[in-house]
């Protein structure tokens, strides 16, 4: 498969506020965190036209608590990853919205806003990161997850100096 990667567009942020409203409407106060992730939540930044949402509820695992609900909004459950911090992925009806729920407390949280944090207030990385994902774009890919793991490396040296 190839990816596509877009030019930013001022209408990502506009899309994820509007997505955060429905997830909240849907969640009633079960939202604890809702939060623009991922490259379209970096302004300048070139990215997979898919908006990557992160939300905090209090035990992901628990899905009876919320997923019903967010399906009812319409997103699905695509991916239950109990190994990995209990994360569920949801998809949207039109296939461009990621929703990542994580449970209170889970260090992948801090880690993704620190990641999306740094890149906004740091024009180098932000530069190293869209050239490493305009190259790896280039290739074929088995599934997106394959392109996402091929980053692996630029990410973590990016992130080791959010630390620093």
């Amino acid at each position: 498969m190839q990816i596509r990667i877009a030019e930013y567009d001022a209408q990502w942020p506009l899309r994820f506020e509007r997505e955060a409203r429905r997830i909240r409407g849907a969640l009633a106060g079960r939202a604890l965190q809702v939060e623009h992730v991922g490259s379209t939540s970096v302004p300048g930044l070139a990215a997979k036209p898919i908006i990557d949402i992160v939300l905090v509820v209090t035990d992901s695992a628990d899905e009876a608590a919320y997923a019903p609900a967010l399906e009812a909004a319409g997103y699905r459950i695509r991916i239950r990853e109990p190994e990995w911090f209990q994360h569920r992925m949801l998809k949207d009806g039109a296939g461009d919205v990621n929703l990542h729920v994580f449970s209170t407390g889970c260090p992948e949280v801090d880690r993704m806003i620190a990641f999306r944090n740094w890149l906004r207030a740091h024009p180098a990385d932000r530069e190293l990161y869209e050239r490493t994902k305009r190259a790896l774009a280039e290739s074929e890919w088995g599934c997106t997850q394959d392109y996402a793991d091929a980053k692996t490396a630029v990410v973590r040296e990016i992130l080791a100096r959010t630390v620093d």
